[in-house]
């Protein structure tokens, strides 16, 4: 037991290194859409995700948004857990037979000004997913997409292009 634990706290670190990202990249590009956000909605974006049967590989892409290297709380956008309060649908995954009347629910619920956001490739067409028994289609199949952010999954920098192409969009 003992040659274990030693070898364990001797050897290197088996994580991977993160992926090189320039930190005033990131910076500028959160900055960006604070500014939008608040010239067109005069506060912060509100963002409801939700999951409509993915494998979870966008959702750890989503919740890396919120952890403390991006931290995009100081920027004003954050998420929500209700639809009632939400500005923006960030939805993943295939949509599954089981998901649709609850995602039908969840958009019905968020009031408007409102927009949605297909994140990743099984939310365009439903991915690898697409054509089995239980899945409906990508998330267009069931409510209207106003943005596709391509990817899988998409990285949390594309995620904060994606919101800053769609808030450009809609101010245009």
């Amino acid at each position: 037991m003992f040659r274990f634990l030693a070898r364990a706290v001797l050897s290197r670190s088996l994580a991977e290194p993160p992926p090189p990202v320039l930190e005033e990249d990131v910076q500028a590009l959160a900055r960006r859409v604070t500014e939008v956000a608040r010239d067109r909605l005069g506060r912060g974006l509100t963002i409801r995700a939700v999951d409509a049967g993915s494998c979870n590989g966008c959702e750890l892409e989503i919740h890396a948004l919120n952890n403390v290297y991006n931290d995009l709380e100081r920027f004003g956008l954050h998420f929500t857990a209700s639809p009632r309060h939400a500005d923006v649908l960030l939805v993943t995954g295939p949509v599954t037979v089981n998901m649709r009347e609850a995602l039908e629910r969840t958009w019905t619920a968020t009031p408007d000004p409102k927009w949605v956001v297909a994140v990743g490739a099984c939310g365009l067409d439903g991915g690898v997913f697409r054509g089995g028994t239980g899945v409906v289609g990508g998330i267009d199949a069931v409510i209207p997409v106003d943005l596709h952010i391509p990817g899988c999954p998409p990285s949390p920098t594309r995620l904060l292009q994606g919101l800053l192409a769609l808030l450009e969009v809609v101010k245009a």
